[in-house]
């Protein structure tokens, strides 16, 4: 375990020493990170039913038992991937806005993985509900993984704990078999640039703190979270909690309930909302495939939230 300045080593590019410092000192209750923990997700719940104060951060170079969305498990190589958690009292959000604390955390993390990577803006995209992704050549791949629990939601001590995986320096040929697929990492996002995952750590929180003071305020990025989805105006298929699949025809988010659009002819105003589900596949076209593979990467640039 390091000491939280260690843990928040600032990016060469848009973040300094000092800044570092002042978010763990000022934004964070508790900020840890190990070298190896069954599942971050349950340090921060164990931390927060002790009676830890938001926000509190843990951080870990390997997950033995990390979780994923819809029971699934995740897990990378040590030093493969950039794991975390975060720690919420979201008092301050109605339950139906629960879900912008997750939409949050991608967006920080998508703006803070481009500088790192030195990818041009716009290139990591969302897949509903909050997978960041890229879209290249043999389609969508997604490149990170968020899941948040949540806890006494709709009482005055509501609990949420947020928490990301990042596939960063992880090379192609190391990936697994049955994943290789339909899986990505800023490394090959990037044409094998060697990505430091504390960089990315201290890019990633200097993008968080301004996001997470707005929630606190009353806003929420509802025009970087529209422009960031992969799915507006494609066939998807969404896969459901009871096992059954949708394939339809995504027309956009709701900024207000965090819902999926789709077509519907069968409804009035011919598009339906889906607040549950996933999902599992977005089809491109061969002109859009060729057309994102081949944006531009740039040598980094100061972006701020």
């Amino acid at each position: 375990m390091t000491t939280p300045d260690d843990a928040a080593r600032p990016a060469e590019v848009g973040a300094t020493p000092d800044d570092a410092a002042r978010l763990s000192r000022a934004f964070f209750s508790r900020y840890e990170r190990f070298r190896s923990v069954p599942s971050t997700n349950d340090v921060v719940r164990g931390w927060m039913i002790e009676g830890t104060l938001e926000v509190c951060l843990a951080v870990a170079d390997e997950q033995t038992a990390g979780r994923g969305r819809l029971g699934r498990t995740w897990v990378a190589p040590s030093g493969a991937a950039l794991m975390l958690s975060l720690g919420f009292r979201p008092s301050y959000l109605p339950p139906e806005r629960l879900w912008r604390l997750p939409a949050v955390v991608a967006l920080a993390m998508a703006d803070a993985a481009e500088e790192v990577a030195g990818l041009s803006i716009g290139m990591l995209r969302l897949k509903w509900p909050n997978d960041i992704v890229v879209a290249a050549d043999a389609g969508v791949r997604k490149l990170a993984g968020v899941l948040s629990e949540s806890e006494g939601v709709g009482t005055p001590a509501v609990r949420a704990v947020v928490g990301i995986g990042v596939n960063a320096d992880w090379p192609r040929e190391e990936f697994p078999t049955e994943l290789a697929g339909s899986m990505t990492s800023l490394r090959e996002a990037s044409r094998g640039r060697p990505i430091d995952s504390d960089q990315l750590l201290a890019a990633f929180l200097l993008r968080l703190e301004p996001r997470v003071l707005a929630l606190r305020d009353g806003h929420f990025d509802v025009a970087g979270w529209h422009d960031r989805q992969v799915t507006t105006g494609r066939m998807v298929r969404i896969d459901m909690p009871d096992g059954s699949a949708q394939e339809v025809r995504a027309v956009g988010v709701d900024g207000a309930s965090g819902a999926l659009l789709v077509e519907d002819a069968a409804v009035p105003g011919g598009e339906r909302e889906l607040l549950v589900g996933e999902v599992a596949h977005v089809r491109m076209g061969p002109a859009e495939r060729g057309a994102t593979q081949s944006a531009p990467v740039s040598s980094g640039r100061d972006v701020t939230s």
